[in-house]
């Protein structure tokens, strides 16, 4: 597999988490009625808006090149607490998938930057 291909299945790989992510995070934001009730249910009913803005930011943390690390460590740390509680409410674990689209992303990522450093050195 080419370098460029790599980073185009990175790219696609990095937007559908962050997409989804987006469309939570404004729902939390404006406060849509479904976001309440199960936020509401499952005991966060004060921070939904403090969720929403973090949400947010962690994403655009991860989409901006400079700082995609420290948003990759945010959305980590996100995602594993909604797992958490998408685990303990018997809901299915949707967070997983995300985590996992995240980390694979973010691992071609890094390998392909490991690859050019590794040219450029030699």
């Amino acid at each position: 597999m080419s370098a460029k291909t790599k980073r185009i299945i990175s790219i696609i790989l990095m937007v559908i988490p962050s997409l989804m992510l987006i469309m939570s995070g404004i729902m939390k934001v404006t406060g849509a009625e479904q976001i309440v009730t199960g936020l509401t249910k499952a005991g966060l009913g004060n921070f939904i808006m403090l969720i929403g803005i973090i949400e947010l930011v962690s994403v655009a943390l991860f989409l901006y090149p400079k700082t995609y690390k420290i948003g990759f460590l945010l959305l980590c740390s996100y995602l594993g607490g909604a797992l958490c509680i998408e685990l303990a409410g018997g809901q299915p674990p949707m967070a997983a998938i995300f985590i996992a689209l995240i980390w694979i992303s973010v691992f071609l990522r890094d390998k392909n930057m490991l690859v050019v450093s590794a040219e450029n050195k030699a």
